[in-house]
């Protein structure tokens, strides 16, 4: 209870605070009744849709769209805060001048010490707020399913010569139980099928959090074509079921059974702490995979376990959710990983990248390897941004990605 009381009482200072902007710039008493009914109809609406929250179930499509409302209405308004702040301690300061001034000269009459807020400072503000609230709306209408293709060469020393050219797809961070729009998707299992790679590979989180989710979207993704080297997946943190609440342990174990089945059911064959050897009749690489392992999530990942008896210094594709995986264990680790594929970050859904100039996500205070390429120690990590979606139902600047991989020979 005392958690929304605070919330409340943040969400009404915000909207308080911002209305002395938009008063700014107009006295117009329909258009300040416009904004506040704006404003009352997107709060009541968010906290409606909170409130038909249900921890046995978890977030709904009807809970996310709540979210993008709120989201559409506060970050704009942040942006005028920010702006208002600043201008109200200029403000400040110059009051205090004024008063200072007026006390030393005995100045009498006018006592007004505060100048009044500059419409341009407001208008300034409002345009700039404008830019997000139009980037957010073009991600939760268009931005979410904006699938697109990043492909990369990556060279190594000791791939055995006949797996020079060999391709990889990776896909990561499905999340079924957000999808609201059958013919994207069915666009997505498309372009991943026009790659014609020789291996697919899923990097976990099939499902928000209960096996069911998937049901609806199992002969879409059975579309997805088996290359010549198998299509083979690992768990996702939100697979395990941690973030709703169950009637009983034994539901819990039933649906994690579920969710592994659904890999089945989509023609994947899942790897939990567990490899397999890609042949192709000259020679070999291992593909791993391990359970979820992350610095602050669950650490089920077992490296011993899922490499087994494979040499050392064999040429190894691993698959791990969680990039701090690769982080605090794999890259440094005496078995050699030469290459870790992961995902789970989503490039936090919002960000800016422009090739060569800038590549920016809040996730990035976060995890320190968060989207794209890294190499270290010689050996490479590949982060996908995520195939769907979570929490805000939409993506800004941080696409959904399908990931494509050619493995080279390097020359000498």
């Amino acid at each position: 209870m005392l958690k929304w009381i605070i919330i409340s009482v943040l969400l009404f200072a915000i909207e308080l605070y911002a209305y002395q902007a938009i008063k700014t710039l107009t006295k117009n008493p329909w258009l300040l009744g416009l904004y506040i009914l704006i404003c009352l109809g997107t709060l009541i609406y968010f906290f409606y849709g909170l409130s038909q929250f249900d921890r046995k179930i978890g977030v709904t499509k009807e809970n996310l769209q709540a979210m993008g409302a709120i989201f559409l209405l506060i970050v704009p308004q942040l942006i005028l805060i920010v702006f208002m702040l600043s201008e109200d301690i200029s403000r400040l300061a110059i009051a205090a001048y004024n008063f200072v001034k007026a006390s030393i000269i005995n100045t009498e009459g006018d006592t007004t010490y505060f100048p009044e807020r500059r419409a341009f400072i407001s208008k300034l503000a409002l345009g700039i707020a404008a830019i997000p609230l139009a980037g957010m709306i073009h991600g939760i209408i268009k931005g979410k399913y904006n699938f697109r293709v990043l492909r990369h060469t990556l060279y190594f020393d000791d791939l055995p010569d006949s797996f020079d050219g060999f391709t990889l797809t990776q896909i990561s961070d499905i999340h079924s139980g957000s999808f609201d729009q059958t013919e994207k998707i069915a666009y997505a299992i498309d372009l991943i099928n026009e790659q014609a790679s020789d291996l697919l590979v899923f990097t976990g989180d099939l499902v928000n959090n209960r096996a069911e989710e998937m049901e609806p979207w199992i002969t879409t993704f059975k579309k997805l074509k088996t290359p010549k080297y198998g299509k083979y997946s690992i768990l996702g943190n939100h697979d395990y079921g941690d973030y709703i609440q169950w009637d009983s342990n034994s539901d819990k174990v039933a649906n994690l059974n579920a969710v592994k089945d659904m890999h089945g059911k989509i023609d994947f064959k899942l790897l939990c702490n567990d490899h397999v050897k890609l042949d192709n009749g000259t020679d070999q690489i291992a593909l791993v995979g391990v359970e979820n392992w992350g610095h602050k999530f669950k650490k089920l990942g077992d490296l011993k376990m899922a490499t087994g008896s494979i040499d050392k210094e064999s040429f190894k594709i691993l698959l791990s959710h969680d990039p701090s995986h690769w982080e605090h264990e794999v890259k440094e680790h005496d078995t050699n990983y030469q290459l870790t594929l992961s995902g789970h970050t989503h490039g936090s859904q919002f960000g800016i990248e422009i090739p060569g100039f800038i590549k920016w996500s809040p996730v990035q205070y976060i995890y320190k390897y968060w989207g794209g390429l890294y190499q270290e120690f010689g050996k490479y990590l590949y982060v996908n941004r995520g195939f769907g979606f979570h929490a805000f139902p939409g993506r800004v600047g941080m696409w959904p990605e399908i990931t494509v991989l050619e493995l080279k020979k390097r020359v000498v």
